[in-house]
C-alpha cells in the first residue's frame, strides 16, 4: 500500500491478498454456495489447459458472513492520500463457469430468481462499504467479455446454453448488483482470465461492444488491450459520454516492460473513438488473481507501476 502510494496512485488497494481467488470470499461468507468443477479452462499460447473449480448454488443464498468489509476497515488504516478501493466479483462470475447447471441443485427454480437473491446480497455489501466510507468498488467481469469470443458462444451453445441471452441476463445482473449506490463510483473490469500466465479466451469487444457499453449502468470501464487477442479500440465509440475508460494496456502477466512510447502511442490511437480526457491508464489486470499468481515478480510491478505513473504525469499533466 505505501509503495503504490509512494509511487503516486491516485488509489490504492491490498487486492485480494487475502483471497484464495478473486471470487472465493463471496463463497465462504454465503451459506448456500458450495465449489465444483468449471465447465470451462484456462489456456496459453501452447495450448496447454488448467482445469479449475467455479462457484455451485446447493441452497438459498443468505450472507453469514462478512464479505469485504473488513478489508476496507484495514484499508482505510494503511493509506493517507490515495482513495482506497474495493474489489469484488461480478454476480454473473458466480454463474457462468456452470451456467445453469450452476443452480441444479440449489432450488431456485431459473437463473432469474438466483440473481434476484444473489443481486441483493451485492447491493447490501455496497451499503455496508458505503457506511464504512468505501467510495470506490470494482467488479471483476470476465462472462461478459468471454461471451465475445466466437470459440467460447461455441462451448455455450455445445453445452446447450444461448450466448445472446446469457449477455442479457448478466447485463441485467450487473444493473442489479450497482443499483441504489449513492455517492459510490463504480467501475467494470472486463478481464478474459489471468492464472499463472494462462487465460480463458481469445477475441475483441466487436460482438458485445454496444450492448454493454451502451447498457451496463457504471461509471467506468477497465478494458484489457495488451495483446492483440483484444482486438482494436474501434469498440470504443460505443462507450456514453457520461462514462470513462481505463486503458489495461501493460500486461500483469508477463514480467516485460512496456515502452513508454509505445504506450502513448495506443492511448493517441485509442482518443480516436473516445475523448482523450475520458481515458486513463492501468495494468491490464491484477498481478495476481488467484494464490497462484502470474510469472511477474515484485520488482517487475513496481517498474510497471512506475511507467504507468509517469506516462499518465505526460499524457495528462
Amino acid at each position: 500500500m505505501a509503495m503504490q502510494e509512494g509511487l503516486g496512485l491516485k488509489m490504492a488497494t491490498d487486492g485480494e491478498f487475502r483471497r484464495k481467488s478473486y471470487w472465493g470470499h463471496w463463497v465462504d461468507a454465503i451459506d448456500g454456495f458450495d465449489v465444483a468443477p468449471s465447465l470451462f479452462t484456462f489456456h496459453d499460447e501452447t495450448g496447454e489447459e488448467q482445469t479449475f473449480i467455479a462457484a455451485d448454488c446447493v441452497g438459498p443464498l443468505n450472507k453469514v458472513a462478512p464479505i469485504s468489509t473488513d478489508e476496507f476497515a484495514f484499508l482505510k488504516t494503511a493509506v493517507d492520500s490515495a482513495e482506497p478501493k474495493i474489489t469484488m466479483p461480478s454476480p454473473s462470475t458466480l454463474h457462468f463457469w456452470r451456467m445453469s447447471d450452476t443452480i441444479a441443485g440449489s432450488g431456485y427454480a431459473t437463473d432469474e430468481a438466483f440473481f434476484d437473491d444473489l443481486c441483493a446480497i451485492f447491493r447490501q455489501e455496497t451499503a455496508d462499504l458505503a457506511a464504512l466510507g468505501c467510495r470506490y468498488v470494482q467488479l471483476d467481469e470476465v462472462p461478459l467479455i468471454m461471451l465475445g469470443s466466437p470459440a467460447v458462444c461455441d462451448r455455450v451453445r455445445a453445452l446447450g446454453g444461448d450466448p445472446d441471452r446469457l449477455l442479457d441476463l448478466y447485463i441485467e445482473a450487473m444493473n442489479a448488483a450497482v443499483c441504489g449506490r449513492g455517492e459510490v463510483v463504480a467501475g467494470m473490469h472486463m478481464c478474459r482470465g489471468n492464472f499463472r500466465g494462462k487465460w480463458l479466451s481469445e477475441g475483441g469487444y466487436d460482438r458485445i461492444s454496444e450492448r454493454v457499453f451502451q447498457n451496463v449502468d457504471v461509471d467506468a470501464f477497465m478494458l484489457e488491450y495488451d495483446t492483440v487477442r483484444a482486438g482494436g479500440f474501434e469498440p470504443l465509440r460505443h462507450v456514453p459520454d457520461d462514462k470513462s475508460v481505463v486503458l489495461g494496456i501493460v500486461s500483469s502477466k508477463i514480467p516485460d516492460l512496456e515502452a513508454a512510447e509505445d504506450l502513448k502511442r495506443r492511448i493517441d490511437e485509442a482518443a480516436r473513438y473516445i475523448d482523450r480526457e475520458r481515458l486513463s491508464l492501468s495494468p491490464q489486470c491484477g498481478f495476481a488473481s488467484t494464490v497462484a499468481g502470474n510469472p511477474v515478480g515484485a520488482a517487475d510491478e513496481r517498474a510497471k507501476l512506475e511507467t504507468i505513473v509517469r506516462v499518465a504525469d505526460e499524457v495528462w499533466s
